[in-house]
């Protein structure tokens, strides 16, 4: 039986790399989105190259009633949930836009969907995870969201201070890090994956990256089916400090 992996924000950019990946590797693919037109249009597309993929609607700007009726149909089609990627995020304000900056107003929006979003759409499906026989989280982070590389006057990223951004994605580091500990006694795994900087609209396409370099890191630890990770913060190469 094809594995079911739930990706949000999946209509464009890296989330509609890693879907057309997992397609092609044989994974059921729900292609989650928050406009109906724009994700039906990126599920013809990978249907179109023999994936088997449907659109779901996955809204983070409301998270819990989404996830809860998504989940209800999830379980009454497939009984579980192999992966979930935790794609879908925003960038409201520019690099160059710091601490001193950054309206309170910008902070909320983000965090509404960057973590608050991502938690309150992850609660509601755990049970679906743990049906599975094994089962993972992918929370896509940034490097941004690492307190030492943030503090670190080598790091390449160290003049890239942008609070709203970097803050909610050290958020949702913890998020992971806690969640893996809760679930460290069942089958579902839990981490955190950077990317890296990647040319998509959320980098103005300013990134080194391209889209399939980007995917790479996501896609290859949701193909994993022996020794894997659980609360880590994983990038194509390697691993990142927290």
């Amino acid at each position: 039986m094809a594995k079911v992996v739930l990706i949000t924000g999946a209509n464009k950019g890296i989330g509609f790399q890693v879907a057309r990946e997992l397609g092609q590797a044989g994974f059921t693919v729900l292609l989650g989105a928050r406009d109906a037109s724009r994700g039906e249009e990126a599920v013809a597309k990978l249907r179109a190259e023999g994936a088997e993929v449907r659109f779901v609607a996955a809204d983070l700007n409301n998270p819990v009633a989404s996830a809860t009726v998504l989940a209800k149909t999830i379980g009454k089609e497939f009984g579980h949930l192999d992966v979930l990627v935790n794609n879908a995020a925003i960038f409201l304000t520019p690099q160059e836009v710091h601490a001193s900056d950054t309206g309170v107003e910008t902070l909320k929006r983000t965090f509404d969907v960057n973590f608050f979003g991502t938690v309150a759409f992850t609660q509601p499906v755990l049970p679906l995870l743990r049906a599975a026989e094994s089962a993972q989280i992918i929370n896509v982070s940034s490097s941004l969201g690492s307190l030492t590389i943030n503090g670190d006057s080598n790091s390449p990223y160290y003049h890239a201070k942008a609070l709203a951004y970097n803050a909610s994605k050290a958020a949702l580091n913890m998020f992971t890090v806690d969640l893996a500990y809760d679930l460290r006694e069942t089958r579902v795994k839990v981490n955190s994956v950077c990317p890296g900087y990647t040319a998509t609209d959320l980098t103005n396409h300013t990134g080194h990256q391209t889209i399939e370099e980007g995917a790479i890191a996501i896609v290859r630890l949701a193909r994993k089916t022996e020794k894997v990770p659980n609360g880590g913060f994983l990038h194509k190469d390697g691993t990142y400090p927290w």
